[in-house]
Parts: C-alpha cells; sequence; structure tokens
C-alpha cells in the first residue's frame, strides 16, 4: 500500500467537524475519465504534480456540490498509484447521500477510485489491488468485518437503503473480471496473511533469562547443575571476557 495524507482542511465537510464510529467502509468510484489524483486532491505536495485548472476538490463546495470522501485512489504525477487520505477516518464524510434506511455517510469510512475508460487492465489492476490493502489496513484499524453490510460499494449501498442510487463500483469492477465478492475475499484473505505473519513473527523471539553471575567457578557450575535438575536442559554458562 502507497498511503500519503493530504486532508482537505479547505472543504466545507472538514470544517463541520462531524465525526462517526466507523462501522463499515463503502467503495466509490469517480464516474470520469481521469484517473489522475491531482484532479480531486490538492494542492500539489511534490508528489500529486500541479492541478492547471486548480478544481481540486480542497475547496469548500467542489462545483458547488457537498462532496469529500475519506480518500482517492489513483495516479501520481509520475504515473504510479497511490492512495491519498483525504479526511480523517472518523470524520463524517459526504460520499454517499441517503436512502430509505439512512445514510451510510454517518457509519461507513468512504475512498474513490479514480476511474480512466474503464478499459486499461493494468491500471485497474494496480487501483484494486490499492483498494484491496486499503481496506485490510482499515477492517484492522477498526475491527471492520469484510463482509457485506459492512465492506460494500456505492450500489450496494442503494441497495441497502444507505445511499443514493449511483451504479459505482459494479459498472466497472466486472469489466476485469471481478466483484464486490472477489473483492470481499480478497480483503478477507489479506487480512489471514497478516495475522499469520504476525503470528510468525511472534514465535521467532527469543527472550533469555540470566539467573545469576559467580567470579568463582565452582560456585557457576553448581548452579548450573540445579537449574539442569529442575528441567531447564539448555542452560548453559557464558564467560565474561
Amino acid at each position: 500500500m502507497n498511503l500519503h495524507k493530504l486532508l482537505l482542511t479547505n472543504n466545507a465537510c472538514y470544517k463541520t467537524g462531524k465525526t462517526i464510529t466507523p462501522r463499515g467502509i463503502m467503495v466509490h468510484s469517480t464516474g470520469a475519465n481521469n484517473p489522475n489524483l491531482k484532479r480531486y486532491v490538492g494542492p500539489d505536495d511534490g508528489l500529486l504534480g500541479k492541478n492547471q485548472y486548480n478544481n481540486h476538490w480542497n475547496t469548500d463546495k467542489p462545483g458547488g456540490r457537498q462532496v469529500c470522501p475519506h480518500a482517492f485512489i489513483g495516479k501520481l504525477a509520475d504515473g504510479t498509484i497511490a492512495a491519498y487520505q483525504t479526511l480523517p477516518w472518523n470524520m463524517r464524510g459526504w460520499h454517499c447521500g441517503s436512502g430509505a434506511q439512512g445514510s451510510g455517510n454517518d457509519t461507513h469510512i468512504s475512498f474513490e477510485i479514480c476511474e480512466d475508460n474503464l478499459t486499461d487492465a493494468a491500471y485497474f489492476n494496480a487501483v484494486y489491488k490499492e483498494a484491496v490493502e486499503l481496506c485490510a489496513y482499515l477492517c484492522k484499524q477498526y475491527g471492520i468485518r469484510p463482509e457485506r453490510p459492512y465492506l460494500i460499494c456505492h450500489s450496494e449501498g442503494h441497495e441497502l437503503g444507505i445511499a443514493s442510487n449511483h451504479g459505482d463500483v459494479m459498472h466497472w469492477f466486472p469489466k476485469h473480471g471481478k466483484s464486490m465478492d472477489t473483492f470481499r475475499a480478497e480483503v478477507k484473505a489479506g487480512l489471514a496473511a497478516a495475522e499469520t505473519t504476525a503470528e510468525s513473527d511472534t514465535q521467532k523471539k527469543y527472550y533469555r533469562v540470566q539467573v545469576g553471575a559467580y567470579s568463582v567457578k565452582s560456585n557457576a557450575d553448581a548452579m548450573l547443575k540445579k537449574v539442569k535438575a529442575a528441567g531447564f536442559t539448555d542452560a548453559f554458562i557464558k564467560y565474561s571476557e
């Protein structure tokens, strides 16, 4: 994961300052053929590149709309893929509107994947992987289960009655053989792999216990005999230099 932070402090959403207890994650895509992060995240931090139109979302109401997700995924100026956090994870974002059952803005962390023309497999696979890793990170940090209705996309949010009627990301993922079910499965696998690695690292740690230091060798030999008799067969004498 290539995660950076540039909070959209000039956005009215950030200024409102409402917080939530994150209970889920909602995946969005931008709906415009522009994969560059600088279109939405600014000003340039030396990695994003300059937005010559200055129409990024670090403004009060971008394009006159009340919009602001917690992160974006897309291209940096050098063409590499990155994720940018744009709101504190526990701040109430403006990303999905509402439905008959309320609003995912009150419960879900959100991020937007910058769309291209939807046909570039290499770009899709790169941002998809970044999104999987970001979700695994957030699931671990907030104890979010990588299952529906906790990890969903905007279109699923609408089906569940907590979001407006948008089709993302199911107008894009299937073009490359993916769905939210495959996405959730890969996030779950990533979490499991991380837990296995953590357990393995823990098992490799060794803690040594010193039971004494003696200036007379016979006393050291006597202590060694006692601890071995007690069952500590790997005990040994180390001579200081």
